[in-house]
């Protein structure tokens, strides 16, 4: 890997620093796990089409699991930390509000994390499942289908925004120094991404449209969707490669990124 360090930038101090880091570091293992199972089922050895809540489920039940899981938790519950610090320092509303959803979402992680550790989390319902029933509940709700078709339209929203970032290489003015590879894998990562939450944002907005909820879906059942598709191997490989050089991008980015971006 070749890195150029940028001597614009200084990096800053206090508990954004290590939070940030941390935090990336976790996000990126997560969909490790996720991309390694879904890259194992599309070559026929075994693995699953999985969320990440369905991959921190997978580490139970091993001493090595379990520390890693630990490791995990921690690092999710940084991430969300580092979030909800920027969503109250930050100056505009439309970032604080993003900054807010994700460290509500890597809240639910770590509460997941902790579910698993302790042993009450069993086996949890899949994320599919969850769309299900959310949507199921919305959608009987007065104005619940334009509720879950907007929904659906502003999923395929960030998945598009996901497509720029990577071809346009945006994620890069975020970072202090320079990674050849790492915005490579940045590039393939946020195209994968793109596929995902497409295929998530237009499932729901397919169950809004035909009133069935059981149309709407997770990361799991986007990549089953992917895997039960025509060349369904290669689909689900690929996505599954994307995802992959996503993890990697997040580890390059716990090193180069600036944390107040």
């Amino acid at each position: 890997m070749e890195a150029y360090a940028d001597v614009r930038t200084q990096p800053r101090g206090g508990w954004e620093e290590p939070l940030a880091r941390a935090g990336l570091v976790a996000k990126g293992a997560s969909y490790a796990i996720v991309a390694v199972l879904a890259l194992k089922l599309a070559l026929g050895d075994g693995g699953k089409a999985t969320s990440r809540q369905g991959a921190l489920q997978e580490l139970a039940g091993t001493t090595f699991g379990t520390i890693l899981l630990i490791l995990l938790a921690i690092g999710l519950a940084s991430y969300a930390a580092w979030r909800f610090i920027q969503a109250w320092q930050g100056d505009k509303w439309t970032k604080r509000l993003g900054w807010l959803a994700r460290g509500i979402i890597y809240a639910g992680l770590t509460y997941s994390a902790v579910r698993i550790l302790i042993g009450s989390g069993g086996q949890q319902q899949s994320q599919t499942g969850k769309a299900h029933k959310t949507t199921a509940v919305v959608l009987a709700w007065p104005g619940g289908v334009w509720i879950v078709g907007i929904a659906g339209a502003i999923v395929v929203g960030v998945g598009l925004w996901q497509l720029y970032t990577g071809i346009s290489r945006r994620f890069e003015k975020k970072w202090r120094g320079y990674s050849k590879w790492g915005s490579r894998a940045g590039v393939v990562g946020h195209i994968a991404r793109f596929v995902v939450f497409g295929l998530i944002g237009w499932f729901m907005i397919k169950a809004a449209v035909d009133y069935n909820p059981n149309d709407a879906i997770g990361l799991d059942g986007a990549l089953q969707k992917l895997a039960h598709a025509s060349y369904g191997s290669y689909l689900l490989g690929l996505t599954a490669a994307g995802l992959l050089a996503y993890a990697f991008y997040c580890l390059v980015d716990a090193r180069y990124r600036d944390p107040s971006r």
